[in-house]
This record gives structure tokens, sequence and C-alpha cells, in this order.
């Protein structure tokens, strides 16, 4: 699933315990697909939401399952967002696991406790939704009805096609396409026949006029406003880089802090204020007031605490914090926002060398020897090329001062795998593979690789330093070239001493903000306990989680899909979150979504199970 990147940064780390170390869309190769995923735009690819290998033991606390649906051809990791409207669910079928039956299941919740199956929106082929299923009302000049939204990514390059897509479902049970594959067409300036793939969307009603805010794959400009007053009439209105248009939502420490992009999205009315909440991985969450679309002001958004709060609280460790801020809401009374940082690795890693104190970023590959929290590995630079068959032999490790040594590989032109198994019986301490130039490379990658030395992947300046050559990248020369060698040195050279370390630093947690202006106070942090002890870093699945909703009955209450960890609930108490309520069923679950929707004064949550379908909760503690 070959994709254009276009980001600001490639240093950070978003992995996959045991399937892959960085979340992202597959980078393309030299000349096919090596199994590489680019970090440059971090957890938009088939690999983002884990594996389903192993679950926690059912639990169940102050949660009332009241019925659950196993929908129609739903196989493991197929669901995705589940959104709830009036007496209607509908749970977005993805195109991740296998590009057919995706669209959209509409379920029938009229009875919470019986729910019914009872239509199908298909995606066009080759493309499939994820992320960000809304339906609202809306009631326009144009148009008056009950509206479904939903984003469109690829699982076919040639088939698929990417913005949003609008639906009619006044008569939920008959939906009515009103347009498919609306969005921007541009990168860059650049017209382009389809609309750029999308992340997510949000809708909302203004009044005489109705607009929805989609995210963009494709370009830094990745807030994309789209004017829905016409649904059938769909087009872009403005668009922001809003780390431009507001540069105070960046944190310039700490250094891995650099992947700027926007993830999701929700649109609430404060004070009479559309107030957009912005989920920047990297930047935090972000508050603009989007009353006027094409006048967008700064309310406030939040930096992430240095050291890990929560890490430093459940273990007592001290690493610095790792942004992928997720998924936000605010509370029913708006006093605090609710963020949700999904991480996928309980380990990250890096490196320094002899003569740089300054640690660079690091990747560990996918099926080779891991190094876990604390562990690290050294050895003397040595190069070996590209290590592909046909190209110059791999030298040996040769002796060096160290007494050990690590192979430096370039990337391109054979998988991964195929590289290992040229340096796995030759002495190695270990390998480091080196981006390679190209519009797709250049930054840090992850990779799928198969192995018996430990293998990692860096970005391809820190490459040219472990030669003492940086002085010679160029990074407007790499993203134009197509080079995979370093200039300049010489298979068999040896450079400086290489150290690489990995970090325990849990999964994906939960923030709570003061919902200020300008600077949000980050007030409290809240973790399943398992996601932040190394017994659990693998083997019981995605320990993250993913999203969160916000009672609407309740200040106090808020409700998370946990992956592997369950459905869970919070207070706030005193400032604090504290958990209220979980729920794990037998055989374990694997949530992504969740949404608040009221039966007859009765609040209840639905959740999407992504190997299953729907369950509907309610919450029974005080």
């Amino acid at each position: 699933m070959a994709k254009l990147s276009v980001r600001r940064g490639a240093l950070v780390l978003l992995s996959v315990a045991g399937l892959i170390l960085a979340a992202t869309p597959l980078a393309s190769a030299q000349p096919g697909d090596d199994g590489a995923v680019s970090v440059d735009d971090g957890a938009r690819d088939a690999h983002q939401h884990g594996t389903t290998a192993g679950h926690l033991p059912a639990t169940q606390s102050n949660v009332d399952l009241i019925s659950k649906l196993k929908l129609k051809n739903a196989v493991p990791e197929k669901i995705a967002d589940v959104g709830v409207f009036k007496d209607y669910a509908y749970l977005a079928a993805w195109g991740a696991v296998d590009c057919k039956y995706n669209g959209i299941h509409v379920v029938n919740i009229k009875d919470p406790a019986s729910p019914k199956e009872v239509a199908f929106i298909q995606s066009k082929e080759g493309s499939y939704p994820g992320e960000g299923i809304q339906t609202l009302h809306v009631g326009t000049p144009s148009f008056t009805g009950d509206l479904l939204v939903s984003n469109n990514e690829k699982c076919k390059d040639n088939a698929g096609f990417g913005g949003m897509n609008l639906y009619d479902v006044t008569n939920p049970e008959h939906p009515t396409p009103l347009a498919e594959g609306v969005g921007d067409s541009t990168v860059n300036g650049q017209g382009k026949k389809a609309a750029n793939e999308i992340h997510s969307v949000f809708a909302w009603d203004a009044g005489d006029k109705a607009y929805a805010v989609i995210v963009d794959n494709e370009e830094g400009a990745d807030v994309d406003i789209m004017d829905i007053t016409d649904p059938k009439k769909a087009f872009l209105t403005a668009e922001y880089d809003l780390d431009q248009t507001f540069p105070q939502i960046l944190q310039s420490a700490p250094s891995n802090l650099t992947e700027v992009f926007l993830h999701d999205i929700i649109v609430k009315e404060i004070g009479g204020k559309q107030v957009m909440l912005l989920s920047y991985w990297d930047a935090g969450y972000v508050a603009v007031d989007m009353t006027d679309v094409h006048n967008p002001v700064y309310l406030g958004d939040t930096d992430l605490t240095n050291p890990d709060p929560e890490l430093l609280e459940s273990t007592g460790l001290s690493e610095k914090p790792e942004g992928n801020g997720h998924e936000a809401e605010f509370t029913l009374d708006n006093k605090y926002v609710i963020g949700a940082d999904e991480d996928f690795s309980p380990s990250s890693a890096e490196g320094v060398t002899d003569d740089t104190a300054t640690p660079y970023q690091a990747s560990q590959g996918s099926d080779t020897p891991q190094l876990q929290g604390g562990q690290s590995l050294a050895g003397d630079a040595v190069y070996v090329g590209r290590a592909c068959i046909g190209d110059a032999a791999v030298p040996p490790a040769p002796t060096t001062a160290s007494g050990k040594q690590i192979a430096i590989v370039t990337r391109g032109l054979c998988t991964f795998t195929e590289k290992a198994a040229r340096v796995d019986t030759l002495g190695y301490e270990g390998m480091v593979v080196v981006n390679r130039e190209g519009s797709d490379a250049c930054g840090l990658f992850g990779m799928t690789i198969a192995g018996n030395t430990p293998a990692f992947s860096v970005d391809r300046k820190t490459g040219f330093g472990f030669f003492d050559k940086e002085g010679l990248y160029d990074n407007a020369a790499c993203l134009a070239g197509a080079a995979s060698e370093i200039p300049g040195v010489s298979l068999g050279d040896v450079g400086d001493v290489v150290t690489l370390r990995a970090i325990f630093d849990g999964w994906g947690y939960v923030h709570l903000f003061d919902n200020s202006a300008g600077k949000m106070a980050e007030l409290d942090t809240y973790a399943i306990p398992e996601a932040h002890d190394p017994a659990f870093a693998e083997g019981f699945g995605d320990l993250s989680v993913h999203e969160v909703a916000t009672s609407h009955q309740r200040n106090d209450l808020a409700y998370f899909s946990y992956y592997s960890g369950g459905f869970r609930v919070t207070k706030i108490v005193d400032g604090k979150l504290v958990e209220a309520g979980r729920f794990i069923d037998e055989g374990g679950n694997n949530f992504w979504g969740v949404q608040v929707f009221e039966k007859d004064g009765i609040e209840y949550v639905a959740a999407s199970d992504r190997d299953h379908g729907l369950y509907i909760f309610r919450y029974t503690g005080g």
C-alpha cells in the first residue's frame, strides 16, 4: 500500500509489538515493496491498530453488558469506528485486513438489548472507512435531514479514492449516497484527479451553513474545511497547516517531538462559538474558534510533560514523553479536555555514537531478536552496503578496537529480510539499516523483517553521521534523489562506535487537562495497570487507549475503548482521573470506538469490537 507522505520531521517511534515497529503508510521501495513503513505519517496505515495476539483475563466492574451483536462478514480486525444517532449505530468495516466487504454497517438499536443489523453501505472498490464515523441533523436552505459522514483511505491504489462521503440517512434503513470521494484534490498546490486520502472527518451544522473538517493524509495543510451546505455540491472552502498558522502549538523539547500532523477532530458549540478540538501527533491537543471557518482563532493547546508523568508515576522510570496525541473530547461542562494518546509499543529505541552525545531515534525491526527496556548493544560501525544478492559480498565482521561490530546497511533494491540473511552468519553484534533517498524516504522508518541478528533502522542523516559524513547530507537533495549508498564510504570502512538502547515507556494512555486559554495545564493521567508493567509488554494484545467519549449526563464521567485492555470508565474526582468501571469479555476484547447515546433517559455506550462487532454497555456505578 504505497503512499506519498508529505510531513515535517521524521523522528518519532510508533510501534506495534511483535509485528511492525513503526506505524504508518507503507513506503515504496526500489523497485518494489521492501517491508518499510515511513514514520513521516505516523498511525495512518494498515498496521496502526496492532495485532490480536493474546488478551487480558475477563473482568467486569460497575458495567452491565446490555447486548452484543456479531456483524455480517466481520473477521478479526475488520470492524473500526462507531457512531450513534437517534436509534441507529453506524460501524465502519475497514479494508486494511482484506479489501472486500468495506463500508458501514447500519444497526437498529431502538431496543439496546436487542440490536439488529438492517443495512450495509458498500464502499467504492478499493476504498474503505475507518475513523470518524458520524451522523448529525442538518437544516440548511439546500438540505434538511440526517447526514452520515465517513472517510476514505485506499486498499487498492489504482481503484480506490480518497475524500469524504455523505449519505442521507433520514431513513437509516435505506441510506442514499449524496456525494462520495469529495475533498481536497491538490497536493502542495498541484492538481490531481482524485481527492486526497483522509483519515477522519467531523461535520457540524452552523445554521444556514454546514461544514465538515477532514484530515488530509497527503500534505502539510492537513486541516481541510468542506462546505457541505448542499451535500450534493460539497466543496473545499479553506485549508490550514495549523502549526504554521499557530506556531505556539509546537513544543521545542524534548527533541523527539517532531511529528506534527492532525489525527482527529471534534467540533462543539461552546458559548455560542464553534470550537474545534484537534488532536495533533506530538503537538498535543489544540482548541480553535472556527465560528468563521475562514478566520480561525487560537484558544489554547497542550504541551507534553517531560519526563513522562504516567511512566514516572507507574514505574519510577524517568523518560521523555512520546507524543502520539490521537483523539480528545471536552467534558459535558467544558471544564476539562480529556485526551487519548495512542501508542502500540511499550518500548522505543534510541542511540548515540562515541563522538556525539545527542541521542538519535531508532526503530527495532519486527521479527529479529529484540532488546527489552534497559538493554543495549554497542559496536564499531562497519559499512556493508545494500547487502542484496548481486551486490558485492558482505564482508565478515572485522577485528576492531571495541571487539564488537555492527553492520551498517543501506536500504534499497531488496527486502530487509534478504539483507538480514546476508548479515546473519558473519559475526556482527547487530545491524542498522540506513534510509535511502526518495520522496517517500530519508526519514526514520520501521521494518517488517525476519532474521537472527538484532536489527534497527535510522534516518539517512543519522547513517551519514556514523561515518562522520553528516556535513554531506542535504535534505532537499535526499527527497529529490534516488541513491542508496552513503557517499564517500567504501565497503568495509569502519566508523564510530554505535550504541543502541531500548527504553520501556509503556503503552498509550489518557491525559486530563484544564480547559483554559493559552497553555492548558495537565492535571492528571490515567492508564490501566498492565499498560505500564514490563511483564505485560508482550503476549496480552495491545494495551493502549484508542478513543474517549465523555458522558452526556454527567460532568465527571468518561468512557474509553482500550483495545485489548477492554472497555473502561473513569470519574474525575478532585481533578484526578479515577477508574470507576471496566469490562473485558471471556476470550478478550479488542475495542476501537466508543460513543455515548441515550434511550428513555438512560445513558448507554456503544463500543466497536474489531473482531466481533457492536457491544452496548451501561455504567452502574455511582
